[in-house]
Order: structure tokens, then sequence, then C-alpha cells
């Protein structure tokens, strides 16, 4: 090799690394990769939760008393605030894996139309969410 390849200074190369959890806050993800973590976090949270749903619809179903209890327990403002967070993530998963299924079809694969479709599906599930929530509180 000659002398003035040796001496060249080397280029500092990027260094690629995995995100660690406390640098989540400073990494910017784009509304599709939100919509996504939303999908997941949301499908995850319903599975967890599908017991627990499930044993107090059998516990409200056994006799007009238990009906009557469990109706006087969700007229708690916090109890509805939970509901109605159950509520958004059916939404949000149900719109989310509509858009994935339309996606899977090679449908809007494009980078400004999954941005579109991402922002549409924030959009339906919290309009769908505050009609409920709207109903939920007796507004109507």
């Amino acid at each position: 090799m000659s002398e003035a390849v040796r001496e060249a200074p080397k280029k500092e190369r990027p260094e690629f690394r995995n995100i660690h959890v406390t640098e989540l806050s400073n990494y910017r993800l784009p509304l599709a990769g939100l919509v996504s973590i939303l999908h997941r976090i949301s499908g995850l949270t319903m599975f967890l939760l599908l017991p627990f749903v499930l044993y107090l619809l059998e516990q409200s179903l056994r006799s007009e008393i238990s009906f009557a209890y469990y109706q006087g327990i969700v007229s708690y403002p916090l109890v509805k605030l939970i509901i109605l967070a159950l509520v958004w993530g059916y939404l949000h998963h149900f719109c989310a894996g509509c858009r994935h299924l339309i996606m899977d079809m090679h449908i809007g694969l494009a980078k400004e139309q999954a941005r579109h479709s991402a922002a549409s599906v924030l959009a339906v599930s919290l309009t769908l969410t505050a009609i409920i929530a709207l109903k939920l509180f007796g507004v109507f």
C-alpha cells in the first residue's frame, strides 16, 4: 500500500444499533408504525382480558339481581372510562385489522397511501369511540 492510502483519515461509519427502551422517547415513529404498534397492543389487551370479560358476562346473566348489581357498578365514572378504553381498543384493532387485510391484497402499499390509511384508522376509531363515549356518559 502506498503512503497516501495509509495516512488517509478513515471516515467514521455510522453505528446502527437496536433501539433500547430508554431511547424510545427520542425515536420518531411514523404514523403507520404507531398504528401498527397500537394494533398489537390492543390485540394483546383484548386477548388477556377476554376471560375476565366473559366471566363478568356470565355473572351478569345469572339472575336479575346480579344484572342489577353489575349495572350499578357500570354507573361509576371510572368504570365507564375503563369500558371506554376497552371499546377504543376493540375499534382500533378492528379498523387496523381491516387496513392490514387490504394491504395484504397489495392495495395502498405506497408510502403516502399507507400514511393516509393509518391516519384514517386513527380518525375512524377515535370518532366511533367519541360517539360511544357520548352514549355511555348519557349525552343522548
